[in-house]
């Protein structure tokens, strides 16, 4: 009987994941007949579209601030308007020589906004500091009466305008409109037969007119209603409606999130003997606020937007800086798509800033979810 011998095989190296651009344009572009048949007919449609735009935007553009050669050549962009009116666009009619207050101003916010949203400063001196950099942000913007110490003329809020005042309304009236829509949507699903059916009138009555109807009404109606002599600030009062009205869509959001716990937490919660509010702030709100982060930001991106309707009432943010840059000057009024596009490349920067910062805060919050 013949005896086998053992021959061991040889050790192969380890199989190494494919990587790299080839690979990645493989498995996305050129992966089967229906994929690049997609591939080709984008492509050639980018082409189509992408040669005559860049032609436009970049071969035939005109980058310097002259009108007069801007209108001798017409076929190309006229990027100069950018450089001849940008600072009106960005502080709209603030004073001239005053406008280093506004920069300032909008470094500050900024800057809280960024601190913000990292975790570090998720303590609750961040309120604190909250009221300190508002303080600030209207001591720089009015100057106050209080403001002439510091060497700071007063301006009137009407004079506000361009980026510092998009800023300002979209992250006050965010602040505010977040603990208003928690208190609604928490009514809204109250035991209390009062309770609920008052939070159910408001969240409907504001989610059925539209924002520009808000915004007449906090400005021309609202003042109809005070006593004789009273004056609230016109600015004052476009940011409380805003915030009223994003509360309202706020509110539904986060009622998703509540109705999407479970039963047995509540049912848990109970058994430990914690009150209604304990159960809410630890076991039902962590849990609700963390499903419904993406529709949270989808309306935080909303307001930051809906703030350019606020020309409607004579305050003119960055869409209605650029508007009035533009309207008031014949040489320049021609070119008001490349200005549209200076304006839409800001909000797109603060809106994909928003946007990726949401998809961070969604990974962060649900880490102990099994996949």
């Amino acid at each position: 009987m013949t005896q086998a011998t053992f021959t061991p095989i040889a050790p192969r190296p380890a199989p190494v994941a494919p990587s790299g651009l080839g690979h990645w344009l493989h498995a996305n572009l050129w992966q089967d007949p229906g994929t690049r048949i997609t591939t080709l007919v984008l492509a050639a449609l980018l082409l189509w579209v992408g040669v005559p735009l860049a032609d436009w935007a970049l071969w035939r553009a005109h980058w310097q601030a002259n009108a007069d050669l801007c209108h001798a050549s017409p076929a190309g962009a006229c990027w100069g308007v950018i450089h001849e009116k940008f600072r009106i666009i960005v502080f709209g009619r603030y004073p001239f020589e005053a406008q280093w207050r506004p920069l300032l101003a909008t470094a500050l916010l900024l800057g809280l906004l960024v601190a913000s949203g990292m975790r570090r400063f998720w303590r609750p001196v961040l309120a604190l500091l909250w009221a300190l950099v508002l303080a600030v942000f209207t001591l720089l913007m009015g100057g106050a009466e209080w403001g002439r110490a510091l060497g700071l003329t007063p301006v009137e809020t009407d004079l506000w305008g361009g980026l510092p005042l998009t800023l300002l309304l979209s992250s006050v009236s965010i602040v505010l409109a977040f603990p208003m829509a928690l208190l609604l949507a928490l009514g809204r699903r109250s035991h209390l037969p009062a309770i609920r059916s008052l939070c159910t009138v408001y969240v409907e009555l504001v989610r059925g007119v539209p924002l520009i109807s808000v915004l007449f009404m906090a400005s021309f109606l609202f003042p109809l209603f005070m006593p004789e002599g009273t004056k609230i600030d016109k600015l004052l009062r476009v940011l409380a409606g805003i915030s009223l009205f994003a509360a309202a869509y706020m509110a539904e959001v986060i009622r998703g999130g509540l109705q999407a716990i479970p039963q047995g937490q509540l049912e848990g919660a109970a058994s430990l003997g914690l009150s209604y509010w304990q159960t809410q702030r630890l076991v039902v709100l962590p849990q609700a606020l963390a499903m419904v982060v993406p529709g949270l930001m989808n309306n935080f991106i909303a307001i930051f937007k809906d703030t350019s309707l606020v020309t409607i009432v004579s305050l003119y943010e960055l869409t209605g800086a650029m508007g009035l840059a533009l309207n008031s000057d014949a040489d320049w009024r021609p070119y008001k798509i490349e200005a549209y596009v200076f304006i839409a490349l800001i909000y797109f920067v603060f809106c994909s800033a928003m946007s990726r910062y949401s998809q961070w805060v969604e990974l962060q919050v649900n880490k102990g979810r099994p996949r």
